[in-house]
C-alpha cells in the first residue's frame, strides 16, 4: 500500500460523514434490522470501511462511545503483540541454592514465574495451543457448554521435575518455592477466574468434571483436574432425568475446602464446573512437590507450608544454577486463544506482561504502556478508555472509528497474521461458531473479535445487555476486504432470552454486508 494510498484512509475514516443516504440499499437492509423493535431502547455504533481505500459503506454514531464488553481484548493483544513479537517464548527457570552432594540438594529450589499465561496446560502434541470453542473458564457463566482440551495442565510442571532429575538431584532438604515477584497480583475482569499472576497453573483454577451414573438415581462421580490434594471436596450429586439441565453449587466451607451439591442428567456427557484457585503461588508449589514426590524426589519441606520465604533479590538470579527451564509456545498461540475463546484471564494478564516488560508492577503501569503503543499506531487514544485488558470494566469504551482505526493499522504491521490468524471465524470456530446457519453465504467469509457484557435485571426477572459487539475484517462476495465494528449497548431483554439472540443479529449483519457487495464511486455512507 502507497503511502498516498494510506493518507487516504486515514482522510476518509477521520471525515467522512455520520449518515448514510437516504437512497442506499446497503444501509437500508442494516437499518432494518437496528431500527426493528428490540432495539427501542437500545443505541447502535457501527462503522464499515474499504481495507484499500478506505472509503466508508455505512456509519452510524462512529465517533460516540460505546461498551466494547470483549472487543477490548483486540487492543491488549495488539499492544502485547507489538510489545513482545509474536515468536517470543516465555521462560520459566528453577534455580537451585545451595550444593548438591551425592543426589541431596542441600538448599531449595525456587521456580521462578515469567508470566507464561498457559505454563503447558493447553500445549498439544503438535506443540500448538488447544482450545474449545467453549472454553473452561466460562464453565460457572452460564454462557454455552464449556469443554476440556485433551491436553495434561500440569504439563509445564512436570517438564521441569523431569529436568531436575536429569541434572542428578533427587533429594531436596531445603525448601521448595515459588517467587511470583515479577508483577503485583490484579484482578481479572468479565467471567472466569479473577487472580491475576505471573504464576498461572491451569488458568488458576481446578476444574470440577462431574460424571453422571448409568441411571436416574444414581450417584454421580466427582473428579478434579489437576488431580491434587490441595483441595478438599464433600461432593453429593445425584443423577438426575435424562431430559433435566444440569443444576450444580459449588460452595467454599473453608480454605481449600469446598462442597459440591446437585444433580446432573442421565446419559450426559460430564459437566465441567470451575473452582478458583485463592492463592496460585501456593498452589503451584504444593503441586510441584507433588509431582517430585511422585518422580521419586524426596522432599523435606512440608507440603501445607504457604509460599512465603526469603526470596533471593532479583538480580542474585545471575549467581545461582539453572537447573531446568520450560520454553513456552510463541505468543502468537496465547493471542491467538485469548482472541478464539475470549479468554478473559489472559487479557487481563496482558497490561501486566507490558508493565513487567518495562521494569514495573502494576496493571496501571501496563495500562500507560499500551496507552504509548496505541497512540504510535495512530490510534485516537483520547476516544477509547480503558480500566482492564479483558472488557467488564465499568471505564472500558470505544469508539467505532477507534475500533476500526486500530484494525487498517494493525494491517500494516509485521504482527498482522498472528492477529488476524486469532479472530474467530463466522460460523467456524471460537465465539463466533454458532452465531450463523452452516449453511450462510458469509460463513468463513468474516473474522472478528466478539464481546458481551450482560447483567441481572433483578426487579424484572430478566436480563439487560449492556454491549453486544463485534469488529474484525471481512471478504465481501465481490473480493473487497471490509474492516467493520458493530456495537450494540443497553438491550432489554425479554424474559427467558439471552445474549445469543443478539450474537445472531450481529451474524445477520456481516451476511447483509456480504452478500450486497456494492462498489461506491462517490462519497457518503
Amino acid at each position: 500500500m502507497t503511502a498516498l494510498v494510506r493518507l487516504l484512509l486515514v482522510t476518509l475514516l477521520a471525515l467522512a460523514p455520520a449518515a448514510a443516504r437516504a437512497d442506499d440499499p446497503l444501509a437500508k437492509k442494516l437499518e432494518a434490522v437496528m431500527d426493528g423493535k428490540d432495539y427501542t431502547q437500545a443505541r447502535w455504533g457501527v462503522l464499515v470501511a474499504d481495507a484499500k481505500t478506505g472509503e466508508v459503506l455505512y456509519a452510524r454514531e462512529p465517533d460516540k462511545l460505546f461498551t466494547p464488553a470483549s472487543t477490548t481484548k483486540l487492543f491488549s493483544c495488539a499492544a502485547a503483540l507489538i510489545a513482545y513479537g509474536p515468536d517470543h517464548r516465555f521462560e520459566t527457570p528453577v534455580y537451585q541454592r545451595g550444593p548438591v552432594v551425592d543426589g541431596s540438594l542441600h538448599g531449595d529450589l525456587i521456580l521462578v514465574a515469567s508470566g507464561d499465561l498457559t505454563f503447558g496446560g493447553r500445549t498439544g502434541p503438535d506443540g500448538k495451543l488447544a482450545f474449545a470453542d467453549v472454553d473452561h473458564t466460562y464453565a460457572n457463566s452460564g454462557l454455552g457448554v464449556p469443554e476440556l482440551t485433551d491436553t495434561d495442565p500440569l504439563a509445564g510442571l512436570k517438564d521441569l521435575v523431569r529436568q531436575i532429575k536429569k541434572a542428578g538431584i533427587k533429594e531436596v532438604r531445603g525448601e521448595v518455592l515459588v517467587d511470583d515477584r515479577l508483577f503485583t497480583r490484579a484482578d481479572a475482569t468479565g467471567s472466569g477466574p479473577t487472580a491475576v499472576t505471573p504464576i498461572m497453573v491451569n488458568d488458576n483454577v481446578v476444574d470440577v468434571c462431574v460424571t453422571p451414573g448409568a441411571k436416574s438415581g444414581e450417584p454421580a462421580k466427582v473428579t478434579l483436574r489437576p488431580e491434587t490434594d490441595y483441595f478438599q471436596v464433600d461432593a453429593v450429586v445425584t443423577t438426575g432425568n435424562p431430559d433435566t439441565d444440569p443444576s450444580l453449587t459449588l460452595l467454599s466451607v473453608g480454605s481449600n475446602q469446598f462442597t459440591v451439591r446437585g444433580k446432573v442428567p442421565a446419559g450426559g456427557k460430564p459437566v465441567v464446573r470451575i473452582y478458583p484457585v485463592d492463592d496460585p503461588a501456593t498452589f503451584a508449589r504444593y503441586l510441584f512437590i507433588e509431582l517430585l514426590r511422585k518422580e521419586g524426589v524426596r522432599v523435606q519441606a512440608p507440603l501445607a507450608r504457604p509460599n512465603k520465604y526469603d526470596y533471593p533479590e532479583s538480580n542474585a538470579y545471575d549467581k545461582l544454577t539453572k537447573v531446568a527451564t520450560f520454553k513456552s509456545p510463541p505468543f502468537k498461540e496465547t493471542i491467538q486463544v485469548t482472541l478464539k475463546v475470549s479468554n478473559n484471564l489472559y487479557a487481563s494478564a496482558l497490561p501486566c506482561l507490558l508493565a513487567a516488560k518495562k521494569g514495573k508492577k502494576t496493571l496501571e503501569d501496563g495500562l500507560k504502556e499500551q496507552r504509548k503503543i496505541l497512540r504510535d499506531l495512530g490510534v485516537d487514544v483520547g476516544t477509547i478508555s480503558f480500566g482492564g485488558g479483558a472488557g467488564g470494566s465499568p471505564a472500558d469504551c470505544v469508539t467505532p472509528r477507534a475500533a476500526v482505526k486500530l484494525l487498517s493499522a494493525m494491517a500494516k504491521r509485521p504482527e498482522w497474521e498472528a492477529y488476524r490468524a486469532g479472530l474467530p471465524s463466522l460460523g467456524v470456530d471460537g465465539t463466533l461458531a454458532k452465531v450463523v446457519d452452516e449453511d450462510s453465504p458469509a460463513r468463513g467469509k468474516a473474522f472478528g473479535k466478539t464481546g458481551t457484557w450482560i447483567w441481572q435485571d433483578a426487579m424484572n426477572g430478566r436480563f439487560l445487555l449492556r454491549s453486544k459487539a463485534l469488529a474484525g475484517v471481512m471478504t465481501t462476495k465481490g473480493g473487497r476486504e471490509l474492516y467493520y465494528a458493530f456495537y450494540v449497548n443497553d438491550v432489554p431483554l425479554p424474559a427467558g432470552v439471552n445474549a445469543t439472540r443478539e450474537g445472531k443479529v450481529l451474524g445477520k449483519l456481516c451476511e447483509i454486508i456480504y452478500t450486497s457487495d456494492e462498489k461506491r464511486t462517490t462519497g457518503g455512507e
